[in-house]
């Protein structure tokens, strides 16, 4: 609408140049009425030899020059929006074209990447699935694991308390055999002192009897006799040998019968506390060697079940990565698809722009259209009644001349062929310049 203003303002002009250029005509028309009555009146009118004056403003050349510029003005303008036409009109195309061609591939290929993340969060779903059902899986195992653990926990102390009581007996059995050593010992002693005793009481012995048997062969004793009993000395002398002897020997053998008893007690207290001590030397080696084994055991479980715990961990941890990762591709290709669907929105909001644009300017080339048609035919009137009256003035000034020609001779027909030839200078200037104006308006 801001072309229309300047362009309504220039044909207003040239409607008041034709309006000045029919008064000028109908001025031309007066005058030549005057020049046809002094003709009549056969006087040589002074005027006709002087230059015609057509009272035509000066300014004319310059409003036609103003107009001509205001017309090349509007002409580049109206190429202008030609040219913008013709570009929104090819912008359009290709728009559509594009449409076209979105609407044939774009769709599917939405629905293809729909479909793709349908499938990948279908595979994430299940692998998710399937860790947790092995989760699940591993959850019972783990609890069996943690009772075993308890389980050997309890061994351990059961054996450890078993150990500390094995322990504290091995230290009494120790004290006992000990004891039973340091008795062994002081026996060992007793039956030293005892066979030193037995060999003092021997060798006492056999002096005392080399002794009584030396004072018994030195001796002599003078034994007053009754010859009348008949006493026989030889057999007292072997009685008292005898009990001598007797009673050497009987202190002999129950000498000999105490210390084999005595010996037998040390020798049977002896092998009963060597059989003691070796039982409890076994029970305590068992029990070193059971304690070693559950040790060993107890490391083994140990072990087990650190590497059970990581191997929870890291399933644990994979999951929740899994997981994770899963939910982060998800919130990704979520965010992709919304990006996707709004980079959609804006392409249709674009497009439905350039419709409105190629609309709005539809309407207003129709307008200008129908404007310039209009002007176009109402100017086009215009000059063909100016043309019928410049041709119903020449008519008359042919008919003026002819009469001048016939009264003045030669002089007068050349000047009314000079007249004749401006005139139609004139009229043929206006017509032209008329057929250029409506050939520019209508390009």
């Amino acid at each position: 609408m801001e072309v229309v203003g300047p362009f309504l303002e220039a044909l207003e002009a040239l409607v008041m140049v034709d309006r000045a250029m029919e008064v000028e005509g109908h001025g031309g028309s007066s005058y030549g009425s005057g020049g046809s009555e002094g003709i009549r009146a056969v006087h040589v009118n002074e005027s006709l030899l002087q230059p015609l004056d057509v009272k035509i403003d000066p300014e004319m050349q310059h409003i036609r020059r103003q107009e001509q510029e205001q017309l090349k003005s509007l002409n580049n303008q109206f190429a202008c929006l030609i040219d913008k036409v013709q570009h929104l009109e090819q912008q359009n195309r290709l728009l559509a074209t594009k449409w076209n061609l979105l609407q044939k591939q774009v769709l599917p290929s939405q629905k293809n990447f729909r479909q793709v993340f349908d499938n990948f969060i279908c595979s994430l779903q299940r692998r998710l699935d399937s860790l947790l059902h092995e989760r699940e899986r591993m959850e019972p195992e783990l609890n069996n694991t943690e009772k075993l653990v308890e389980e050997f926990k309890c061994k351990y102390e059961q054996e450890a308390s078993r150990r500390t009581a094995a322990e504290n007996e091995f230290v009494l059995l120790k004290k006992d055999a000990d004891c039973v050593y340091l008795t062994k010992a002081k026996l060992e002693a007793k039956l030293e002192t005892l066979k030193q005793e037995t060999e003092f009481l021997k060798c006492v012995s056999a002096q005392e009897i080399a002794e009584l048997e030396t004072s018994l062969c030195d001796t002599s004793i003078v034994v007053k006799m009754d010859n009348s009993r008949g006493l026989d000395m030889e057999g007292i002398l072997r009685s008292v040998e005898r009990w001598y002897e007797d009673a050497a020997q009987k202190s002999k053998t129950e000498l000999d019968a105490l210390y084999r008893t005595r010996y037998q007690e040390l020798e049977e207290a002896k092998r009963s506390h060597c059989s003691q001590l070796k039982s409890h030397q076994q029970h305590i080696e068992e029990l070193s060697f059971a304690i070693q084994r559950w040790q060993c055991d107890l490391e083994n479980m140990k072990k087990q079940v650190f590497s059970l715990q990581t191997s929870v961990k890291d399933t644990e941890q994979r999951g929740d990565c899994a997981l994770k990762d899963a939910q982060k591709k998800h919130t990704e290709l979520q965010n992709a698809l919304q990006k996707a669907k709004g980079e959609l929105s804006c392409m249709l909001r674009g497009y439905q722009e350039l419709l409105n644009v190629k609309l709005a300017l539809d309407i207003e080339i129709a307008t200008y259209k129908t404007l310039l048609e209009g002007e176009e035919s109402r100017y086009c009137q215009k000059m063909k009644q100016k043309v019928s009256d410049v041709q119903m003035g020449r008519n008359f000034h042919i008919a003026r001349d002819k009469d001048l020609t016939m009264s003045n001779g030669p002089r007068v027909k050349n000047l009314q062929h000079c007249l004749s030839e401006k005139h139609h200078w004139d009229v043929t200037g206006h017509k032209s310049s008329g057929q250029r104006k409506c050939a520019s308006v209508s390009g």
